[in-house]
Formats: structure tokens, C-alpha cells, sequence
């Protein structure tokens, strides 16, 4: 599907509440299908790819349907061996995180992924899995995984990356391992797993860079699931580079994990204000107001990356935007996303204008440029550059036309409607 974009000239006006997090919606439906129980989930989301672990829970065993905005889910604690492949789509989450659950399960299965997802590396966690006692075939350490369930056994792994995926597998495993399972990483990488299996009552502790968990049951809940930030990142996006702009944004996981974007702008002196603070469900939510910004260019790197590795693309384009020259670094793990989202960006990014130069763990972007448009750009199947690009189509000179848009389904099928709300 081909998208035209066309400069918004009146600024972006208005509020919109943001969709529900993705990445909780994973885990919600995930650890509930491993409760003995009732389980209700307000607010999950309808992006494809929660939609992949929910289906795959349901071949499973496990009992779910919706009553309007609740996703009740009725499990008997214990998972059904599966008649069919388990299909991901194009979920690297749903993948990974039931590579732990099923790897100490007493049944076989095996996790299939579209042709991107069937490119994504698994080595990350099919070697820890191994360490644990599970047998996992794979073709050449991508999809398809056939996983024979064992009896695992904990170990204690230091991670070499910082990868809320591969903890969150080796967590899950632990959870029917025998012993206690440590998993520390570099730098803390987003959190919600330790979160909702705290608040859903497994054994677990927390200190610093470590986590640690026993052998557990986990009780079901009810689960309130707040607005994804990365979805929110788009809208942050653009209200910081379209002139006049002025919005609000409600209902966001503020988690410290994953506020990366928001520490990122407001070192380029983006005007972000949060208006409002809660704790939903284990999870910190706020609402928040983004204003148009005069921004400078700065230094993104280290352990921030783990924080926004999912919102650099867009803040590519902010840093288009930006007076003097901003570098990223330090995120090569970009290049094992729905695409290699390094090369992809500067690829598409320089069609329009901007002055930006791939490195082997980032870029290097000169601002502030005019971006141009009057072209025609690629997403490569990959969602996040979708969006990114329709937020930089905003403010070009001439239309943009993004081929391929239909990719934003994946994750936001309700991104264009909610712009629209906000440039009538």
C-alpha cells in the first residue's frame, strides 16, 4: 500500500490517547495462559503482533475471548500440546518469550515466523535455553525452532547484551527450572517481565543489573495495561518539529526502562511536560504534553540505547531537526530488527534531504536540514520505519510517498487516524 504524506502547515493541535503497550500486552496474555485461573486484560492490544501470542496461546489450550475492551483469558495452569505449528507472524516478542515457556514444557512444539521473522537471530536465546537443559533444533539458529521439552535446570548467565527478550525467555524458563535462574545483563533493559510476574506472584528478586527467580506458580489478575511509549514516540516526534505544535498525549507508560526517548529530547530541549502520575497495575502512567521545540543536536549512547532502541529511527528524524550534529552509537543491535534499520534509515532518510552517514553501531546526522520530499521511500516490511517516515513526510517540502505503509499495521493499525485527529 502506497502512502501519500503531505506537510501539515497549521501545526498539530489537540489530545489523543495512546494504544496499549505491546509489550505488556505480550506478557499479559503469556503469563495468564500459565496461571491456574481467571485472568482479565483491560486495554490489550490489537497490533498484530500481540494478536501472534495471543492465537499462539490458544493453540495451546488455553480459553480466551474478548467482552468488549476485557480479554478474558481461562487457563487450567498447564499448557495443551499443540496440534499445528505455532505461527509468531512477525513477532520477534512472541517468539522468543515462548521459546522459555515451552522449552520445560512435556511436550514437543514447534515456533514458525514469517519470511522477516524466519531472518531474526535466535542464537540469543536458544544457547542459554541450551545451558538449562532444553533441545532446541533450529535452522541455523533462526526460525523455524522445534523445541523438545525437558526438565531444565537453573543456571546463572551473564549476558554480553542487554536484551529485554532474551531475560525475559531465560525468566520464563526459570520459571519451571529446578534451582534458582540469575540473569544479569550490561545495562537494565526494559523491565515489564520482573513487573507483572512480581505483581501475578512468582518468586522473584531484583538487585540492580540482576534478576533471580525460583521455580514458581503464578496467580492470575486482572492486568490494566497502559499506552505503549514507543507508539507515543511518533506523536512526541512530531509535535517537537511541526511549528506551532501543541498536544497532549494520554494515558503513557512513563517505566524507567523505557523513557529513553524522553531523557533523549529533552537533552535536545524538546518541551515535554508531564501532567499527570499513577501506578496502573505495577506500571508507572502519566499524561503528557509536547510543545514545537528549537532543538539541539547531542550525543545518544551507552546505556540509554537499551531505553529507546525501538524509538532511535524517529529520533533520527528528530535529529534532522536539530542544530549541529547529533551521533548515535552504540545500538548495532538495529541491524537484527524487521530490518537493518541502520542502513535503512540513512538509506531513506538521505532520499529526502537529510545529511546523515551510517556507522557500523549508529549515525551520524548533521542538522538542521530542509527536508525536502518529492520522492518516493521504503519501509523494508519494518513498521517502526514506516511511522518514522510519515512523521518526517510532516514537515518536507513536497508530498512523500511511502510505499509499502500497510506494515504499520503490525504494530498501530490506529497511527494515521489518530494524526488525523490532531491536523484538522
Amino acid at each position: 500500500m502506497q502512502k501519500i504524506v503531505n506537510k501539515i502547515n497549521k501545526g498539530l493541535k489537540g489530545a489523543v490517547t495512546i494504544p496499549a503497550d505491546k509489550s505488556i500486552s505480550h506478557r499479559a496474555v503469556m503469563f495468564a495462559s500459565i496461571a491456574k485461573g481467571e485472568s482479565v486484560i483491560k486495554n490489550f492490544s490489537k497490533g498484530q503482533d500481540p494478536l501472534s501470542s495471543l492465537n499462539v496461546c490458544k493453540a495451546l489450550g488455553v480459553q480466551a475471548e474478548f467482552d468488549n475492551e476485557l480479554l478474558i483469558i481461562n487457563s487450567t495452569g498447564k499448557l495443551n500440546t499443540p496440534s499445528i505449528a505455532l505461527d509468531c507472524g512477525n513477532s520477534g516478542t512472541t517468539m522468543r518469550l515462548m521459546s522459555g515457556i515451552l522449552a520445560g514444557q512435556n511436550f514437543n512444539s514447534t515456533l514458525i515466523g514469517d519470511d522477516s521473522l524466519s531472518k531474526r537471530p535466535m542464537k540469543r536465546v536458544i544457547e542459554p535455553l541450551s545451558l538449562m537443559g532444553a533441545e532446541i533444533k533450529s535452522n541455523d539458529f533462526k526460525a523455524p525452532l522445534n523445541i523438545q521439552g525437558k526438565n531444565l535446570h537453573a543456571i546463572d548467565y551473564n549476558s554480553k547484551l542487554a536484551s529485554a527478550q532474551v531475560k525475559s525467555c531465560i525468566l520464563l524458563a526459570g520459571l519451571n527450572a529446578e534451582g534458582k535462574t540469575s540473569f544479569t545483563e550490561p545495562y537494565i533493559s526494559r523491565n515489564h517481565t520482573e513487573i507483572m510476574l512480581k505483581y501475578m506472584g512468582a518468586n522473584i528478586n531484583i538487585d540492580c543489573k540482576t534478576v533471580t527467580i525460583e521455580k514458581s506458580i503464578l496467580e492470575p489478575r486482572t492486568i490494566e495495561i497502559c499506552g505503549d511509549i514507543s507508539s507515543a514516540a511518533y506523536f512526541i516526534a512530531a509535535g517537537l518539529i511541526v511549528p506551532n505544535a501543541k498536544i497532549i498525549l494520554k494515558n503513557v507508560g512513563l517505566n524507567p526502562t523505557r523513557i529513553g526517548i524522553l531523557e533523549a529530547a529533552e537533552k535536545m530541549g524538546g518541551s515535554i511536560e508531564i501532567l499527570d502520575k499513577k501506578i496502573v497495575s505495577g506500571e508507572l502512567v502519566g499524561d503528557l504534553q509536547v510543545s514545537y521545540s528549537n532543538l539541539k543536536a547531542c550525543t545518544i549512547e551507552g546505556e540509554i540505547i537499551p531505553r529507546l532502541i525501538d524509538e532511535l529511527p524517529v529520533i533520527a528524524v528528530l535529529a534532522t531537526q536539530a542544530e549541529g550534529t547529533t551521533i548515535i552509537k552504540d545500538a548495532q543491535d538495529l541491524r537484527n530488527k524487521e530490518s537493518d534499520r541502520i542502513k535503512a534509515v540513512v538509506t531513506e532518510l538521505k532520499k529526502i534531504g537529510a545529511d546523515i552517514v551510517e556507522t557500523p553501531d549508529g549515525f551520524i546526522i548533521n542538522g538542521k536540514k530542509s527536508l525536502k520530499g518529492g520522492t518516493e521511500v521504503e519501509t523494508y516490511h519494518d513498521h517502526r520505519l514506516a511511522m518514522s517516515l510519515y512523521v518526517a513526510g510532516l514537515i518536507c517540502e513536497k508530498p512523500l510517498l511511502i510505499n509499502g505503509f500497510e506494515w504499520v499495521d503490525i504494530s498501530f493499525p490506529e497511527f494515521e487516524k489518530l494524526f488525523n485527529s490532531l491536523s484538522l
